[in-house]
Protein backbone atom coordinates (compact mmCIF):
# COMPACT_ATOMS: atom_id res chain seq x y z
CA UNK A 1 0.00 0.00 0.00
CA UNK A 2 1.23 3.30 -0.79
CA UNK A 3 2.22 6.09 1.50
CA UNK A 4 -1.06 8.34 -0.02
CA UNK A 5 -3.96 5.22 0.26
CA UNK A 6 -2.72 4.30 3.53
CA UNK A 7 -2.82 7.89 4.95
CA UNK A 8 -6.51 8.43 3.28
CA UNK A 9 -7.11 5.45 5.15
CA UNK A 10 -6.24 6.27 7.86
CA UNK A 11 -7.79 9.65 7.72
CA UNK A 12 -11.12 8.28 6.94
CA UNK A 13 -10.65 6.02 9.91
CA UNK A 14 -10.09 8.80 12.20
CA UNK A 15 -13.29 10.16 10.94
CA UNK A 16 -15.53 6.90 11.45
CA UNK A 17 -14.32 6.93 14.97
CA UNK A 18 -14.98 10.57 15.62
CA UNK A 19 -18.46 9.99 14.23
CA UNK A 20 -19.06 6.95 16.63
CA UNK A 21 -17.96 9.31 19.40
CA UNK A 22 -20.17 12.23 18.75
CA UNK A 23 -23.01 9.60 18.39
CA UNK A 24 -22.12 7.47 21.65
CA UNK A 25 -21.92 11.15 23.35
CA UNK A 26 -24.77 12.34 21.77
CA UNK A 27 -26.93 9.70 23.08
CA UNK A 28 -25.67 9.83 26.84
CA UNK A 29 -26.87 13.56 26.95
CA UNK A 30 -29.45 14.64 29.91
CA UNK A 31 -30.61 17.83 30.04
CA UNK A 32 -28.32 18.87 32.46
CA UNK A 33 -25.17 17.58 30.80
CA UNK A 34 -26.39 19.01 27.74
CA UNK A 35 -27.02 22.50 29.45
CA UNK A 36 -23.85 22.51 31.00
CA UNK A 37 -21.92 21.44 27.31
CA UNK A 38 -23.88 24.89 25.87
CA UNK A 39 -23.23 27.51 28.25
CA UNK A 40 -19.46 26.16 28.12
CA UNK A 41 -19.47 27.21 24.55
CA UNK A 42 -18.94 23.61 22.94
CA UNK A 43 -20.01 23.96 19.41
CA UNK A 44 -20.84 20.10 18.99
CA UNK A 45 -23.62 20.67 22.20
CA UNK A 46 -25.13 23.62 20.98
CA UNK A 47 -25.77 21.72 17.39
CA UNK A 48 -26.95 18.78 19.27
CA UNK A 49 -29.28 21.27 21.84
CA UNK A 50 -31.03 22.62 18.53
CA UNK A 51 -31.02 19.40 17.50
CA UNK A 52 -33.19 18.81 20.45
CA UNK A 53 -35.45 21.75 20.42
CA UNK A 54 -36.26 21.18 16.55
CA UNK A 55 -38.05 17.93 17.46
CA UNK A 56 -41.86 18.53 17.44
CA UNK A 57 -42.62 14.48 19.25
CA UNK A 58 -44.77 15.35 22.41
CA UNK A 59 -42.66 12.74 24.46
CA UNK A 60 -39.81 15.22 23.95
CA UNK A 61 -41.45 18.47 25.10
CA UNK A 62 -40.43 17.95 28.65
CA UNK A 63 -36.88 16.97 28.17
CA UNK A 64 -37.06 20.40 26.05
CA UNK A 65 -38.32 22.87 28.87
CA UNK A 66 -35.82 21.16 31.33
CA UNK A 67 -33.38 22.20 28.74
CA UNK A 68 -34.22 25.43 27.77
CA UNK A 69 -34.96 26.55 31.74
CA UNK A 70 -31.13 25.38 32.26
CA UNK A 71 -30.13 27.52 29.87
CA UNK A 72 -31.68 30.74 29.88
CA UNK A 73 -29.85 33.72 27.94
CA UNK A 74 -28.31 36.73 29.13
CA UNK A 75 -30.31 39.30 26.71
CA UNK A 76 -26.96 40.65 25.75
CA UNK A 77 -26.78 39.93 22.38
CA UNK A 78 -27.97 42.13 19.47
CA UNK A 79 -30.60 39.86 17.28
CA UNK A 80 -30.48 40.87 13.66
CA UNK A 81 -33.00 39.21 11.08
CA UNK A 82 -32.24 39.17 7.25
CA UNK A 83 -34.90 39.10 5.22
CA UNK A 84 -35.76 39.75 1.46
CA UNK A 85 -36.71 38.38 -2.39
CA UNK A 86 -35.01 35.18 -3.84
CA UNK A 87 -31.79 36.11 -5.40
CA UNK A 88 -30.95 39.02 -3.20
CA UNK A 89 -27.39 37.63 -1.99
CA UNK A 90 -28.66 37.08 1.90
CA UNK A 91 -26.34 34.43 2.63
CA UNK A 92 -23.04 36.09 0.68
CA UNK A 93 -24.24 39.60 2.68
CA UNK A 94 -24.74 37.76 5.88
CA UNK A 95 -21.43 35.66 5.57
CA UNK A 96 -19.83 39.14 4.92
CA UNK A 97 -20.83 41.07 7.58
CA UNK A 98 -20.33 38.07 9.89
CA UNK A 99 -16.35 37.88 9.08
CA UNK A 100 -16.48 41.33 9.58
CA UNK A 101 -18.15 41.54 13.03
CA UNK A 102 -15.51 38.94 14.45
CA UNK A 103 -12.73 40.51 13.25
CA UNK A 104 -14.11 43.42 15.38
CA UNK A 105 -14.11 41.20 18.17
CA UNK A 106 -18.26 39.67 18.53
CA UNK A 107 -18.64 36.13 18.42
CA UNK A 108 -21.71 35.09 15.84
CA UNK A 109 -24.19 32.77 15.35
CA UNK A 110 -26.40 32.49 12.20
CA UNK A 111 -29.55 30.78 12.08
CA UNK A 112 -30.33 30.34 8.13
CA UNK A 113 -33.79 28.75 7.27
CA UNK A 114 -33.57 26.77 3.79
CA UNK A 115 -37.01 26.20 2.08
CA UNK A 116 -38.13 22.36 2.68
CA UNK A 117 -39.19 19.92 0.18
CA UNK A 118 -43.13 19.08 0.05
CA UNK A 119 -42.91 15.43 -0.09
CA UNK A 120 -40.16 14.69 2.48
CA UNK A 121 -39.96 18.07 4.75
CA UNK A 122 -36.41 17.69 4.51
CA UNK A 123 -34.13 20.63 3.38
CA UNK A 124 -30.90 21.29 0.86
CA UNK A 125 -29.38 23.10 4.18
CA UNK A 126 -27.18 24.51 1.81
CA UNK A 127 -26.26 28.06 3.65
CA UNK A 128 -23.57 26.29 5.46
CA UNK A 129 -21.99 25.44 2.18
CA UNK A 130 -22.74 29.44 0.51
CA UNK A 131 -20.69 30.43 3.91
CA UNK A 132 -17.75 28.86 3.90
CA UNK A 133 -15.36 30.99 5.34
CA UNK A 134 -17.89 32.28 8.02
CA UNK A 135 -18.70 28.24 9.24
CA UNK A 136 -15.00 27.30 9.51
CA UNK A 137 -14.05 30.15 12.18
CA UNK A 138 -13.56 29.62 15.27
CA UNK A 139 -15.74 32.33 16.42
CA UNK A 140 -18.91 32.17 14.67
CA UNK A 141 -21.56 28.88 14.63
CA UNK A 142 -23.68 28.41 11.34
CA UNK A 143 -26.65 26.35 11.53
CA UNK A 144 -28.88 25.77 8.48
CA UNK A 145 -32.70 24.37 9.72
CA UNK A 146 -35.37 23.40 7.15
CA UNK A 147 -38.54 25.39 7.83
CA UNK A 148 -40.88 22.23 7.25
CA UNK A 149 -44.24 23.47 7.05
CA UNK A 150 -43.70 26.57 9.28
CA UNK A 151 -45.07 29.54 7.64
CA UNK A 152 -43.58 32.76 8.17
CA UNK A 153 -39.77 32.14 6.58
CA UNK A 154 -38.39 30.87 9.84
CA UNK A 155 -38.30 27.14 11.62
CA UNK A 156 -40.55 26.34 14.50
CA UNK A 157 -37.69 26.04 16.85
CA UNK A 158 -35.47 29.38 15.75
CA UNK A 159 -36.42 31.48 18.93
CA UNK A 160 -35.60 28.81 21.20
CA UNK A 161 -32.59 28.45 18.60
CA UNK A 162 -31.43 31.85 19.80
CA UNK A 163 -31.98 31.31 23.20
CA UNK A 164 -29.54 28.71 22.83
CA UNK A 165 -27.02 30.12 21.06
CA UNK A 166 -27.08 33.61 23.49
CA UNK A 167 -26.82 31.17 26.52
CA UNK A 168 -23.55 29.36 24.58
CA UNK A 169 -21.70 33.26 24.88
CA UNK A 170 -22.35 34.75 21.16
CA UNK A 171 -23.07 38.05 21.04
CA UNK A 172 -24.48 38.61 17.46
CA UNK A 173 -27.16 36.63 16.16
CA UNK A 174 -27.94 36.77 12.89
CA UNK A 175 -31.30 34.80 11.25
CA UNK A 176 -32.14 34.72 7.66
CA UNK A 177 -34.79 33.91 6.57
CA UNK A 178 -36.35 31.30 4.09
CA UNK A 179 -36.85 34.27 1.27
CA UNK A 180 -39.56 33.52 -0.56
CA UNK A 181 -42.39 36.02 -0.75
CA UNK A 182 -44.20 38.57 1.01
CA UNK A 183 -44.97 36.55 4.62
CA UNK A 184 -41.03 36.44 6.08
CA UNK A 185 -42.57 38.27 8.63
CA UNK A 186 -42.30 36.15 11.71
CA UNK A 187 -38.83 36.94 12.07
CA UNK A 188 -39.63 40.29 13.00
CA UNK A 189 -41.30 39.12 16.15
CA UNK A 190 -37.72 37.37 17.58
CA UNK A 191 -35.08 39.74 16.36
CA UNK A 192 -33.76 43.23 17.67
CA UNK A 193 -33.14 45.18 14.09
CA UNK A 194 -34.78 43.27 10.83
CA UNK A 195 -32.99 44.38 7.41
CA UNK A 196 -34.93 44.07 4.29
CA UNK A 197 -33.25 42.72 1.14
CA UNK A 198 -33.30 43.69 -2.41
CA UNK A 199 -31.87 44.03 -5.49
CA UNK A 200 -32.28 46.69 -8.34
CA UNK A 201 -33.37 46.13 -11.81
CA UNK A 202 -35.51 42.84 -10.65
CA UNK A 203 -38.74 44.79 -12.48
CA UNK A 204 -40.54 47.73 -11.30
CA UNK A 205 -38.96 49.45 -8.47
CA UNK A 206 -41.65 48.13 -6.01
CA UNK A 207 -40.34 44.79 -6.99
CA UNK A 208 -43.56 43.10 -5.54
CA UNK A 209 -42.77 43.39 -1.67
CA UNK A 210 -46.02 44.83 -0.39
CA UNK A 211 -46.36 47.66 2.46
CA UNK A 212 -46.64 45.19 5.67
CA UNK A 213 -42.60 44.20 5.30
CA UNK A 214 -41.20 47.21 4.72
CA UNK A 215 -43.30 49.02 7.21
CA UNK A 216 -41.80 46.70 9.91
CA UNK A 217 -37.75 47.27 8.16
CA UNK A 218 -35.76 48.84 10.20
CA UNK A 219 -33.23 49.18 6.94
CA UNK A 220 -33.17 48.36 3.71
CA UNK A 221 -30.48 47.41 1.82
CA UNK A 222 -30.66 47.12 -2.15
CA UNK A 223 -28.13 44.33 -2.82
CA UNK A 224 -25.25 43.98 -5.04
CA UNK A 225 -24.65 47.71 -6.37
CA UNK A 226 -21.61 47.27 -8.14
CA UNK A 227 -21.02 47.31 -11.61
CA UNK A 228 -23.64 47.61 -14.13
CA UNK A 229 -26.31 47.06 -11.78
CA UNK A 230 -25.19 49.96 -9.70
CA UNK A 231 -27.54 52.39 -11.43
CA UNK A 232 -30.50 50.19 -11.18
CA UNK A 233 -29.84 50.16 -7.32
CA UNK A 234 -29.49 53.72 -6.80
CA UNK A 235 -32.89 54.19 -9.11
CA UNK A 236 -34.36 51.99 -6.43
CA UNK A 237 -33.17 53.44 -3.63
CA UNK A 238 -34.72 56.62 -4.62
CA UNK A 239 -37.96 54.92 -4.86
CA UNK A 240 -38.15 53.44 -1.52
CA UNK A 241 -36.96 56.55 0.45
CA UNK A 242 -39.98 58.12 -1.77
CA UNK A 243 -42.43 55.30 -0.46
CA UNK A 244 -41.15 55.02 2.68
CA UNK A 245 -42.13 58.54 3.55
CA UNK A 246 -45.93 58.12 2.96
CA UNK A 247 -45.86 55.40 5.19
CA UNK A 248 -46.14 55.71 9.20
CA UNK A 249 -43.28 56.11 11.70
CA UNK A 250 -42.56 53.26 13.16
CA UNK A 251 -43.20 52.20 16.52
CA UNK A 252 -39.48 52.48 17.83
CA UNK A 253 -39.22 56.38 16.49
CA UNK A 254 -36.39 55.49 13.97
CA UNK A 255 -36.77 56.68 10.44
CA UNK A 256 -35.88 53.38 8.15
CA UNK A 257 -32.44 54.16 6.55
CA UNK A 258 -32.28 52.92 2.67
CA UNK A 259 -28.77 51.95 1.67
CA UNK A 260 -26.69 50.70 -1.11
CA UNK A 261 -24.30 47.95 -0.14
CA UNK A 262 -22.13 45.45 -2.41
CA UNK A 263 -20.74 42.18 -0.53
CA UNK A 264 -18.30 42.40 -3.61
CA UNK A 265 -16.42 45.43 -2.64
CA UNK A 266 -17.61 45.38 0.62
CA UNK A 267 -18.83 49.22 -0.06
CA UNK A 268 -21.96 50.22 2.54
CA UNK A 269 -21.09 47.55 4.86
CA UNK A 270 -19.57 49.90 7.59
CA UNK A 271 -22.68 51.76 7.41
CA UNK A 272 -25.34 49.41 7.49
CA UNK A 273 -22.98 48.24 10.81
CA UNK A 274 -22.30 51.94 11.95
CA UNK A 275 -26.42 51.97 11.26
CA UNK A 276 -27.69 49.02 13.59
CA UNK A 277 -25.13 50.10 16.54
CA UNK A 278 -26.92 54.12 16.48
CA UNK A 279 -30.29 51.63 16.74
CA UNK A 280 -29.15 49.89 19.64
CA UNK A 281 -27.91 52.67 21.30
CA UNK A 282 -31.10 54.81 20.28
CA UNK A 283 -33.32 52.34 21.30
CA UNK A 284 -31.18 51.36 24.65
CA UNK A 285 -31.79 55.08 25.84
CA UNK A 286 -35.19 55.57 24.56
CA UNK A 287 -36.43 51.95 26.68
CA UNK A 288 -37.55 50.93 23.20
CA UNK A 289 -34.90 47.61 23.19
CA UNK A 290 -36.46 46.46 26.74
CA UNK A 291 -40.21 47.29 25.06
CA UNK A 292 -39.66 45.18 22.48
CA UNK A 293 -37.87 42.19 23.72
CA UNK A 294 -40.68 42.21 26.35
CA UNK A 295 -43.42 42.21 23.81
CA UNK A 296 -41.29 38.99 21.66
CA UNK A 297 -41.49 37.11 25.05
CA UNK A 298 -45.46 37.16 25.22
CA UNK A 299 -45.45 36.48 21.34
CA UNK A 300 -42.99 33.47 21.48
CA UNK A 301 -45.63 32.07 24.46
CA UNK A 302 -48.60 32.99 21.70
CA UNK A 303 -46.74 31.23 18.91
CA UNK A 304 -45.57 27.91 21.17
CA UNK A 305 -49.44 27.48 22.61
CA UNK A 306 -50.80 27.60 18.93
CA UNK A 307 -47.97 24.93 17.87
CA UNK A 308 -47.93 22.69 20.94
CA UNK A 309 -52.17 22.65 20.76
CA UNK A 310 -51.84 21.48 16.92
CA UNK A 311 -49.36 18.88 17.89
CA UNK A 312 -50.87 17.31 20.79
CA UNK A 313 -53.99 16.98 19.38
CA UNK A 314 -52.45 15.60 16.44
CA UNK A 315 -49.93 12.66 18.53
CA UNK A 316 -53.28 12.10 20.46
CA UNK A 317 -55.56 12.35 17.68
CA UNK A 318 -53.85 10.40 15.08
CA UNK A 319 -56.00 7.31 14.34
CA UNK A 320 -59.64 9.71 14.49
CA UNK A 321 -57.78 12.14 11.82
CA UNK A 322 -57.11 8.93 9.40
CA UNK A 323 -60.77 8.36 9.65
CA UNK A 324 -61.95 11.58 9.03
CA UNK A 325 -59.09 12.56 6.06
CA UNK A 326 -60.66 8.56 4.40
CA UNK A 327 -64.68 10.17 4.57
CA UNK A 328 -62.85 13.58 2.75
CA UNK A 329 -60.80 11.70 0.39
CA UNK A 330 -64.33 9.55 -0.61
CA UNK A 331 -66.01 12.50 -0.83
CA UNK A 332 -68.19 11.66 2.14
CA UNK A 333 -67.81 14.71 4.42
CA UNK A 334 -66.39 18.69 4.20
CA UNK A 335 -62.80 19.58 4.90
CA UNK A 336 -64.13 22.11 6.90
CA UNK A 337 -66.81 19.74 9.05
CA UNK A 338 -64.06 17.14 9.06
CA UNK A 339 -61.31 19.86 11.01
CA UNK A 340 -64.14 21.10 13.11
CA UNK A 341 -65.09 17.32 13.90
CA UNK A 342 -61.30 16.76 14.89
CA UNK A 343 -60.64 19.96 16.79
CA UNK A 344 -64.32 18.98 19.38
CA UNK A 345 -63.05 15.39 19.59
CA UNK A 346 -62.04 14.51 23.31
CA UNK A 347 -58.01 13.88 23.82
CA UNK A 348 -58.61 10.17 24.10
CA UNK A 349 -60.54 9.67 21.21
Amino acid sequence: MSSDAFSSQHARSRARDAARALIQSAQAWTPKSLAHAVRAGQREALAQAITWVESAHPDHQDRNEALLRLTPSAGQSVRIGFTGIPGAGKSTLIERFGLDAVRRGARVAVLAVDPSSQRTQGALLGDKTRMHDLSKHPDAFVRPSAASSTLGGVARSTSEAIQLCEAAGYDLILVETVGVGQSEVTVRSMVDVFVLMLIGGAGDDVQGIKRGVVEMADAVVVHKAEKERLAACRTTVGAYRQALHVLPQPPSGSNTEVMLVSSLTGDGHDALWDHIQLLKENWKDSGWWKTQRTQQRLDAMHRHARQLLIESHMHHKSEAWKSLEKDVLQGEASPFASARSWVHLPLNS
